[in-house]
Parts: C-alpha cells; sequence; structure tokens
C-alpha cells in the first residue's frame, strides 16, 4: 500500500499527464478507497494543484517538467551560476543541496573541497558518493520520479534533527512577495531546509525574478544571499539591496562575479 506523501504525488502525476481525471480511474491507479482519495483531493485542492470537480479532478499546476528537460534550460546561465556558488562555499562547511538542476551544477564544482554534504536529491548523491574528500549525506523519503528528489513527511523528520552552516537552493520563481516553486510537497520539504540552515543561499537565473508558480516556498526575507546571471534588471538589484540580501551577478561572458 502507498504511503500518504507517495500516493498524493502519484495522483499529481496522473492529474499533470492527464489534465482531467476521475475519482475511479485514481482508485484504481493507487489502490485506496474512494473516501481516502476524496480526502488527498481535498488535500491537493487546498495546496492549490488540483481543481475539484464533479466526479474527479483537473490539474491547476504548471507541468512539473522531467529533470532532463529542465536541466537544458538556461544552460550556460546555470554553469556559470554554480561556479560562482561553489567558489563561495568555503573548506569544512556543511553544505545543505536541494534538488534543483542548478545546485546538481554547484555539487559538480565541489570537487576537491574538504566538505560534509547533505542532500535530498538522488543525482546529487550519485554524483558525490564517491568522492573521498567529501562526507555525503542522505535525507530520505519518497522518491519524487519525475527529479530523483526525496519528499515528504519522512524527508522533513529527518531535516528536523540536522543543523548546517549553508543550504543551497533553487527555485520557480521569485518575487517581491518571496519564492515560489511547482510542488507543495517540495515547498513543505524545503521550508525545513531553511529552518536547518545559518544561512541561505538561492541559486537562480534572471529569468525567474518576476515568475510566479505554484505554491509560495518563503518570503523574499528568508534568503541571505542570491547567486544570479548580469540578464537581472537594476530594478531588481536595487530591490534585493534594499532588503538587505547579498547579490553575486555573474558575467556570463567571463564567469567573473559583477561588483553589486
Amino acid at each position: 500500500m502507498m504511503i500518504t506523501d507517495e500516493r498524493r504525488s502519484r495522483i499529481l502525476q496522473i492529474a499533470e499527464e492527464s489534465g482531467f481525471v476521475s475519482l475511479q480511474r485514481l482508485v484504481a491507479a493507487v489502490g485506496a478507497s474512494e473516501s481516502t482519495v476524496r480526502r488527498d483531493l481535498e488535500f491537493l485542492d487546498a495546496q492549490g494543484h488540483l481543481h475539484r470537480t464533479r466526479g474527479g479532478a483537473a490539474y491547476a499546476g504548471d507541468s512539473l517538467a522531467d529533470f532532463d528537460v529542465r536541466q537544458n534550460r538556461a544552460s550556460v546561465q546555470k554553469r556559470r551560476i554554480a561556479q560562482r556558488t561553489a567558489e563561495l562555499i568555503s573548506v569544512g562547511e556543511t553544505v545543505l543541496l536541494d534538488g534543483g538542476t542548478t545546485t546538481l551544477e554547484v555539487a559538480k564544482n565541489l570537487n576537491g573541497k574538504s566538505l560534509q554534504v547533505v542532500t535530498n536529491s538522488l543525482p546529487i548523491a550519485s554524483l558525490l558518493m564517491n568522492q573521498p574528500q567529501i562526507e555525503l549525506i542522505f535525507i530520505g523519503g519518497y522518491v519524487y520520479p519525475k527529479t530523483g528528489v526525496a519528499l515528504g513527511d519522512q524527508a522533513i523528520s529527518a531535516l528536523t534533527s540536522i543543523n548546517v552552516s549553508r543550504l543551497v537552493m533553487s527555485a520557480g520563481g521569485v518575487t517581491r512577495d518571496g519564492l515560489f516553486n511547482s510542488n507543495a510537497l517540495l515547498v513543505e520539504t524545503e521550508r525545513q531546509m531553511i529552518s536547518a540552515a545559518e544561512h541561505v543561499t538561492l541559486v537562480a537565473d534572471s529569468s525567474k525574478f518576476g515568475q510566479r508558480a505554484l505554491s509560495q516556498l518563503c518570503p523574499l526575507d528568508a534568503v541571505s544571499e542570491i547567486v544570479t546571471d548580469d540578464g537581472l534588471s537594476e530594478e531588481w538589484k536595487q530591490t534585493l539591496r534594499a532588503r538587505g540580501i547579498a547579490l553575486e551577478v555573474v558575467d556570463l561572458t567571463s564567469g567573473t562575479a559583477v561588483e553589486c
């Protein structure tokens, strides 16, 4: 029998693929009773992922693209941002990396550094597990099939006992109201990551600014610093300075940080 997080994530996946899905199809797909699936739909509706309809549900969110697809978006920006972020991480730090494609690029640039790395990302764990200078701690939980990221109650519970000097995280969108992502289970897990960290570094290419996703993750002020590319507007630079957020803007041609 599926655990609650796994079942709800499967329901979301079916709804995303179909656009609309009937209650009967969901009951058959997840092997749960009608009453259980109805409660799941109510929960997911309250989170904003689905719209309950008569006899089923309609998907309400943006498609959560496959990891490989997302990894190819803004790839030059991500590589430059990741290189600069890795430079900011000091030897001996305990670093928590979330499951984004940009954080995977950060992990690729940690070669040779003696660090303790905590992550809920299978791709990052696979990359770092054979690096002798890195002490790797993996956060378990329900693994979302499209991204290889552990989410949900088990992941949140594991994170409550962890303290790290730095969290490096990504986001689906950034507005003056805060950070957003497309998956409610991911947002809940990332909130606990923020609570576990002394310093929060957001890695986000400039296209993410001014964009919203389905679920709000946290206020903008929860972020300590942002590493982005030189496509960021002057208006956004001023906004972030006014909020007291440290800003690293990377020149895409040279890969060096621009003074901000």
